[in-house]
């Protein structure tokens, strides 16, 4: 007869046979919803650039006017918004405000030489509930903020800001 403890064990080994076949179906579904995630943005961006372009050829020239093309000014991100690629001439304005806040704590952080932060560090900052939900929230936004540019990953989950907003390696 077996013993219950021996039970137990066998119960454990696959539950976390279960649990890493889950984790590995996860990382896949959240490189997909990156890789998804990423079309949809230079899509956005497309059709944005596309309609200005086109509302510009619109307007009536003024031939007293030199040729100089004028300055594109981005309006301020609307909450939800797409995170456009870091260039010259954008600053974090055009970021919507959650992402703004996760710039002004890095920022803050490097003022004060603490250097790199953990998305943990972020979120406590932030006043979130220390929960991996709030947590890997601030790892997307984070990611998502290196990927296009604004924010430098240090090492794996520390982040930084990148060279152009006056931090980085």
């Amino acid at each position: 007869m077996p013993s219950v403890v021996g039970l137990l064990e066998e119960r454990e080994v696959a539950v976390l046979r279960r649990v890493e076949s889950l984790r590995d179906k996860l990382d896949r579904l959240v490189a997909e919803l990156e890789e998804a995630e990423a079309v949809r943005d230079r899509l956005v961006i497309a059709k944005e650039t596309v309609s200005q372009v086109l509302s510009e050829s619109c307007e009536p020239k003024n031939v007293a006017m030199s040729g100089d093309a004028r300055p594109i000014v981005p309006k301020p991100a609307a909450p939800r918004s797409v995170v456009p690629v870091q260039r010259d001439g954008l600053d974090v304005t055009v970021l919507s405000p959650d992402y703004r806040r996760i710039m002004q704590v890095l920022a803050d952080r490097e003022r004060s030489g603490e250097g790199p932060a953990i998305c943990r560090q972020v979120a406590d900052a932030l006043d979130l509930e220390l929960v991996p939900a709030k947590i890997e929230g601030v790892r997307s936004k984070a990611k998502r903020l290196a990927a296009r540019g604004w924010l430098v990953e240090n090492t794996p989950g520390s982040f930084s800001l990148a060279a152009s907003q006056g931090g980085g390696s």
